[in-house]
């Protein structure tokens, strides 16, 4: 008898530890897209679909690849380059999905446009929190990147989230903070910010994006490279120079005197410093193809 009760609290013990592990959910099997239903906390209900190659690094990096408007996980898992790529380099790829009809990303209220604010950047920043556990990933080799409503987000997430990203692409995007809305309505569309009428300067641009992270956040943000098409109908050219500014701003380089300026037959490059690259191509609309081994070597896989 003595024997049974002193076993009780052992057996109890086993017992939550069982509990614990089923309910931790496994790494997924490679080389496929697959669905994590359950990383952590998800306040915005953001879908999370990740892709690990068959040729997973020891160590390996995470790339976030963000969608369009009207697009899927799936259709930035097929119709972007990183998933092959990741089979090269050995990174792990997370496509979070947008739960709102219209699948565009909710980069206008007071909670995604703030640190653990209960907004689609928090469930996104969770996704990544839960792949570099189950995965052991190198935390200096965490990226994102993303298309449009995407590039907006990924504004969005290396102003809210500075220390968990180690370099962003953006492609035909806004500046973070641009279409924040007045009423704090997730995912509301801007259209002053939209055709290119946000214009500010870049010390009121980078206080907008430095106030997104947690308060007293002085530590390193991410590397930022900036696509934008010269023909953009949806998110007029102005809103290049402005991103522009809100990263240069960020780090301190003096957005009118640029280190460099590369003037190419179909598009222009302008470097702001190690930190900060703009690439400006006059005669591309809004959907500028997305540069893969470009951005393997802006994120250091190459």
């Amino acid at each position: 008898m003595i024997f049974h009760i002193l076993l009780l609290p052992f057996l109890y013990t086993l017992a939550l530890a069982g509990v614990a592990h089923q309910a931790r959910q496994a790494p997924v099997a490679p080389g496929s897209l697959q669905q994590v239903t359950d990383f952590g906390d998800n306040p915005s209900n953001v879908g999370m679909f990740i892709y690990v190659p068959n040729n997973l690094a020891s160590s390996p990096g995470i790339v976030v690849a963000i969608h369009y408007c009207s697009g899927t996980a799936e259709a930035y898992f097929t119709g972007s380059p990183y998933a092959t790529l990741a089979e090269t380099h050995g990174f792990i790829v997370i496509y979070p999905e947008s739960p709102y009809e219209g699948t565009c990303w909710d980069v206008s209220s007071s909670s995604t446009l703030t640190a653990n604010g209960g907004g689609n950047s928090n469930s996104i920043a969770n996704m990544v929190a839960w792949t570099t556990e189950n995965y052991k990933a190198d935390t200096k080799k965490v990226f994102v990147t993303g298309t449009s409503s995407g590039a907006m987000m990924t504004n969005v997430m290396a102003a809210t989230y500075p220390s968990l990203f180690t370099a962003a692409t953006v492609y035909s995007g806004v500046p973070a903070g641009c279409f924040v809305s007045e009423a704090d309505i997730p995912a509301a569309w801007n259209s002053t910010c939209a055709q290119g009428q946000s214009i500010t300067t870049p010390e009121h641009w980078a206080a907008i994006a430095e106030a997104m992270a947690e308060p007293g956040y002085s530590g390193s943000r991410p590397r930022m490279q900036i696509y934008h098409g010269g023909v953009d109908e949806t998110l007029l050219p102005p809103n290049y120079n402005e991103t522009c500014k809100q990263w240069s701003g960020v780090f301190g380089y003096n957005f009118d005197e640029p280190a460099s300026v590369d003037v190419g037959a179909d598009e222009t490059t302008t470097v702001y410093g190690d930190d900060v690259v703009g690439i400006f191509a006059p005669g591309v609309g809004h959907s500028v193809q997305v540069r893969g081994d470009a951005d393997m070597q802006w994120f250091g896989f190459v």
